[in-house]
């Protein structure tokens, strides 16, 4: 029986392919969100992926899954470092919350070091490219079907 897995992407990841390689991977988004709906069906997860540029539209997905036990992968682009609405949303979420990054966040400028996102998720995964999904999925795969609270 599969479950489901969210996906959701901010800012600019839906340029990846074109933005800086070293940094995010020469894969486009496309196939990277391809690869990722393969790679749920081999960990029998369902996984549904959607972006936006919009802090709004994200902050509004976060809300309708709120109250789901569906887990939420999400790479907030950037507003991981600037959106404490977002950060808020997300703490309703009674499913576990991963983050995750293509770039290695700690690596790069003092501004990318700090995350609103860190303080509400479960765990955070970075600086593999799109392997950071793939990891994040195979953690997802190995949880309990039940709702798993990330924080008290």
């Amino acid at each position: 029986m599969s479950r489901t897995v969210h996906i959701l992407n901010g800012p600019n990841i839906n340029m990846t392919g074109r933005r800086d390689a070293s940094l995010y991977g020469a894969m486009g988004y496309d196939e990277l969100c391809q690869a990722l709906v393969l790679e749920g069906k081999s960990l029998e997860l369902d996984v549904i992926i959607r972006q936006s540029n919009s802090e709004g539209e994200l902050i509004g997905w976060v809300q309708q899954l709120s109250d789901h036990s569906e887990p939420l992968i999400l790479n907030a682009g950037g507003y991981t470092h600037t959106s404490i609405a977002l950060m808020d949303a997300l703490a309703l979420c009674k499913a576990p919350v991963v983050e995750v990054h293509m770039s290695n966040v700690h690596a790069r400028e003092e501004f990318r070091r700090h995350s609103f996102v860190s303080q509400v998720a479960r765990g955070v995964i970075a600086g593999f490219g799109g392997e950071s999904y793939s990891l994040a999925l195979a953690w997802v795969a190995r949880q309990p079907s039940e709702p798993v609270l990330h924080h008290a």
